[in-house]
């Protein structure tokens, strides 16, 4: 995989079709934090959001890995924020305003809207999740979850333990 991505669509959908083959190729790599480190910064490029990046599981608490943004929050409770709740809930979040989610975890105020989608090992459990903010309310829609989701069921394939 070359480390230039190719984007030539304009709407969200036709960028995703042509990221998710480049994203795909990049999360072939073995190594996880290499492999985080590029899809989080893959993402952060094609669509130019406020903060993308990967927590991990470790115990009862998710722990900051690879991203691309503004300094973050560093470890997050089960069940606590977006994140923790998704981990729990063991499905993809999608807010439309943050300051509406019940017990939300501002790391950054400028972040209005997020999606969390977790990413699982192949026993089926949350190995962490991918997290991503944008500036605006409403701003994720089906079409990230969908892609986003795609994105995540790539790493389970690809790795006993994809982060």
């Amino acid at each position: 995989m070359t480390e230039t991505l190719i984007l030539t669509a304009t709407d969200k959908r036709g960028r995703y079709a042509e990221l998710l083959p480049q994203l795909e190729a990049l999360a072939e790599e073995s190594d996880a934090v290499a492999r985080q480190a590029n899809l989080a910064a893959a993402l952060h490029q094609a669509f130019g959001w406020h903060w993308v990046g990967f927590y991990r599981v470790d115990g009862q608490q998710l722990v900051l890995g690879p991203f691309q943004g503004p300094v973050a929050c560093t470890r997050i409770p089960f069940g606590r924020g977006v994140c923790g709740t998704a981990w729990r809930d063991k499905c993809t979040l999608v807010v439309d305003d943050v300051d509406a989610f019940p017990g939300h975890i501002a790391c950054s105020s400028l972040s209005r809207s997020e999606i969390v989608v977790p990413v699982f090992d192949r026993d089926g459990q949350v190995a962490g999740v991918l997290d991503v903010d944008a500036i605006d309310i409403g701003h994720f829609d089906d079409i990230d979850r969908d892609a986003l989701e795609q994105l995540s069921a790539r790493l389970t394939g690809l790795h006993p333990y994809p982060l």
